[in-house]
């Protein structure tokens, strides 16, 4: 046997000693430990500084055992931890088995409990006598009748995207949203885009693939619950909450009838809670309540919903064990919020936007909305005359009024040939549906390969949307030199007026042309309020054409800021401005240099130029370099 412990030895059993302490003191908490290590005396053992000693007072409170007195040697101290350690083991596990009995003893007494209450119930429903009559089944009968009539589904629903193949122009979105929402630790998320595009669509398809992602946080039945902002209400009194949940008290409100004569207040579960373990989806999120979306950040934050009432008293045993427990605990709700758009996000709540990951979704191009009609006419089974989708796209820049007109036009061929089996849908049939509902073009501004003086393409956006403007200007030179005038549109706002001062100070300090010498006439086309910085390039543009007499190429469209220096400054919108452009038959797209970053890729097949100076702008637009007075 060994007399004594090498340091380390000693080191390594004083950490065994240490953790029995401790274990110990988890054990039975430390006011019992002290009254039992006193009842076997060995309240001084523990707490002597001798390692023998401590062993020698935790084998006595283990083994609870006061007759052991004999300290032990050093070559024992081993042996006894290991037997000390193994009866602690055994402690543990006799109190796991023990409280496990006692939960499930309770769970059982519960629901013994809960099934004598049920057949009370049941004995007093059928003592009262039976709740239907005469009238109440005649209703029954009624609903049921009405059931068994059903019409065909509406022409949206049948041709709505069932396939992410079907969402046409969305593949990055898309493939953002699903990684977003197939990570193990998902995002909630915002969807920016203009109406019709698909964004309800994506994320619906987009929790059905991520159920079938290794990894996946999403049950195989998690829920998809949608919601409108626009036309969810609630009361700020807590009256009524679809989305959060609300309490019904039992004197005003309508408790259920059970709760309220026992005066027992009835909690309403909301959508966020309908939402649990999987995806509340609110369709334009921009227009919900302020408040309402500071409420639901709240409940983002904490996972749970809460409420509360004045009618609850937690110590009345009318209160059913469900209601004390929402009370007292809250209600579950641990969802993913996607939240749609078509505002812009300077326009959404900033707290909100800090919660959630952003998606842009695209606007779409005339070749999309042509794919798009091809896709319903193959799902309607019919036709198209060459021209249809080609005309309907020059109608609309959203697939769903894309299907909404080619569904018409399906209507009115049908009516026109209601026996024929193979129908095929006309452009007749498509301008009787655009005349009928009164539908305008979608752009009426078209590029040319032509060149003309005076006249020019800028770019705006507006939701997304990006559209072209014809600007056009015209000078006749002063009555009284250097007293010219300026005349532009009044509709416009001041940063664009204050754009075409910028202009006139870039010709007059880079050409040499004096333009106080002329008298200016700019317009925008179609007027309109188009206050914004990014029009400053084009207004110098049209002005410097109208002054010097040089014509301009008709097929391009020119977006961004002009310095007094004649330097072009970045804007914004440049992904919505050049798909505007497109559409109206743009060839070429002159941005600022520090917006090439912004271009998006395969941005449909358009030729975009970045620029930096009013020179390139002119040498690009003229096809040759800019004028001085010296050459005027």
């Amino acid at each position: 046997m060994k007399f004594f412990l090498l340091p380390n030895e000693r080191r390594e059993l004083e950490k065994k000693v240490e953790l029995i302490g401790n274990v110990l003191t988890n054990l039975y908490g430390p006011d019992k430990l002290i009254l039992k290590a006193a009842k076997v005396e060995a309240l001084n053992l523990i707490q002597s500084e001798k390692l023998e000693e401590k062993v020698l007072g935790y084998q006595k409170i283990v083994l609870e055992d006061p007759s052991l007195t004999r300290v032990p040697a050093a070559g024992e101290l081993a042996e006894i931890l290991a037997t000390i350690e193994d009866h602690i083991a055994d402690i543990l596990a006799r109190r796991t088995v023990e409280e496990d009995l006692e939960r499930k003893v309770e769970r059982k007494m519960q629901e013994r409990h809960e099934e004598y209450l049920e057949e009370i119930r049941r004995q007093v429903l059928k003592e009262s006598g039976n709740v239907e009559n005469a009238q109440t089944l005649k209703k029954l009968a009624r609903l049921e009748k009405l059931e068994e009539t059903k019409i065909a589904a509406t022409a949206m629903s049948f041709l709505r995207p069932r396939s992410f193949s079907e969402i046409v122009g969305q593949e990055r979105a898309i493939r953002a949203l699903l990684a977003k929402l197939s990570s193990p630790f998902p995002q909630h998320i915002l969807l920016y885009g203009p109406p019709g595009v698909g964004k309800t669509t994506a994320a619906r398809l987009c929790l059905e693939e991520a159920k079938k992602r290794k990894g996946s946080p999403f049950a195989p039945d998690a829920p998809f619950v949608e919601v409108d902002g626009t036309t969810l209400r609630w009361d700020p009194r807590e009256v009524t909450n679809p989305l959060l949940g609300s309490v019904h008290d039992p004197i005003y409100q309508g408790a259920r009838r059970d709760l309220a004569e026992t005066g027992v207040p009835e909690p309403k579960l909301g959508l966020v809670t309908e939402a649990h373990g999987g995806i509340l989806f609110i369709d334009e999120i921009g227009e919900l309540d302020p408040l309402l979306q500071n409420k639901l950040l709240k409940v983002l934050e904490d996972k749970r919903v809460y409420f509360d009432s004045a009618y609850y008293d937690p110590d009345d045993p009318n209160v059913p064990q469900y209601i004390k427990k929402i009370f007292e605990e809250g209600a579950p709700a641990d969802f993913i919020l996607i939240g749609a758009t078509t505002r812009s996000p300077e326009e959404i709540n900033p707290a909100l936007r800090s919660r959630c990951a952003e998606i842009f979704f695209e606007p779409l191009g005339p070749a999309e909305i042509k794919e798009i009609v091809l896709k319903a006419a193959q799902k309607l089974n019919v036709k198209l005359a060459p021209d249809v989708p080609e005309l309907i796209a020059g109608y609309t820049v959203e697939g769903r009024k894309a299907v909404n007109i080619l569904a018409d036009g399906y209507a009115i061929a049908r009516f026109k040939n209601p026996e024929g089996d193979a129908l095929t849908i006309t452009a007749d049939d498509i301008l009787e549906v655009v005349n009928v509902s009164r539908i305008s073009p979608n752009n009426l501004v078209r590029g040319s390969d032509t060149y003309e003086i005076g006249k020019v393409f800028g770019l705006g956006v507006y939701q997304y949307l990006g559209s072209v403007l014809e600007i056009e200007g015209i000078a006749f030179d002063a009555k009284t030199p250097g007293q010219g005038t300026v005349r532009f549109n009044d509709t416009a706002g001041s940063m664009a007026k204050d754009s075409v001062f910028n202009a006139l100070s870039s010709i007059r300090k880079i050409t040499g042309i004096d333009p106080h010498n002329y008298d200016l006439h700019v317009n925008v086309v179609g007027g309109g309020n188009i206050d914004g910085p990014s029009a400053g390039a084009a207004l110098f543009l049209v002005m410097y054409s109208a002054i010097t007499r040089t014509p301009l190429r008709q097929d391009i469209a020119i977006t961004g800021e002009i310095s007094v220096h004649g330097r072009i400054k970045p804007v914004g919108g440049i992904p919505e401005k050049i798909y505007g452009a497109k559409q109206a038959g743009i060839s070429t797209v002159l941005i600022p240099f520090d917006n090439l970053k912004d271009v998006p890729r395969g941005h449909l097949g358009i030729k975009v130029v970045p620029v930096k100076t009013v020179e390139e702008v002119v040498e690009i637009a003229t096809q040759k370099p800019l004028l001085t007075t010296r050459a005027v």
